[in-house]
């Protein structure tokens, strides 16, 4: 890929991952892509949320099968098919597929990665339902909070969801507890499943309010 990288050791969850990344995610921004989509390279950060999800993954997890949403660097699907999961990572940004892709083959991990948009979820729902969903910090704009709540029923039952406290979390969670029981699974990284009594789809009934 035409990016500059450099390589960081991310010690994780038991595991040493050497993992090439931009050093200055800020120099990637471009300014025709923002305008057209307010879209900004978060991907190419390795923030916090992401070494936190990895490490609150189940230890077994040989056979499962695994959607991670918003996977920027990747590192919990990294994880978590390291530890035999078929994982799929998905992100909006192509540039971060394709590094994740590097990574996973430097590392010596199988997973499959795809192209995909919450507003365009096909390629997320055509293997669902999924043993266990992804993700981490992905509530940093307020437009994501309704799209996630419409896509998880959809997704799977079962979902590990790090959160930092981005402010629009709170509407989140405050709509997601109608139709999902909500517990602490690690520093600052929430399990949610859904209630037996809950539709497998908000969008059913006309989505979040």
């Amino acid at each position: 890929m035409e990016i500059e990288l450099v390589e960081h050791v991310a010690l994780v969850a038991g595991l040493e991952l050497r993992l090439l990344r931009p050093p200055d995610a800020e120099a990637l921004i471009d300014e025709d892509a923002f305008a057209r989509e307010e879209f900004l390279p978060y991907w190419a950060e390795l923030w916090p949320a992401g070494p936190a999800l990895a490490e609150a993954l189940p230890a077994a997890l040989r056979g499962r099968r695994v959607v991670e949403l918003g996977c920027g660097l990747g590192l919990p699907s990294l994880v978590a098919a390291a530890r035999g999961a078929r994982v799929l990572a998905t992100d909006w940004s192509l540039d971060a597929l394709e590094l994740l892709r590097l990574n996973a083959e430097r590392n010596g991990i199988a997973l499959e990665t795809a192209h995909a948009r919450w507003d365009e979820p096909e390629p997320l729902l055509a293997a669902a339902p999924w043993d266990l969903v992804l993700a981490s910090d992905v509530l940093y704009e307020q437009r994501n909070v309704p799209q996630l709540l419409a896509l998880l029923p959809r997704l799977g039952a079962s979902v590990l969801l790090a959160e930092p406290g981005r402010p629009p979390a709170q509407a989140f969670f405050r709509e997601a507890g109608a139709s999902w029981e909500v517990e602490e699974a690690g520093d600052r990284v929430y399990r949610l499943t859904r209630r037996p009594s809950a539709p497998s789809s908000l969008a059913a009934r006309g989505g979040p309010a």
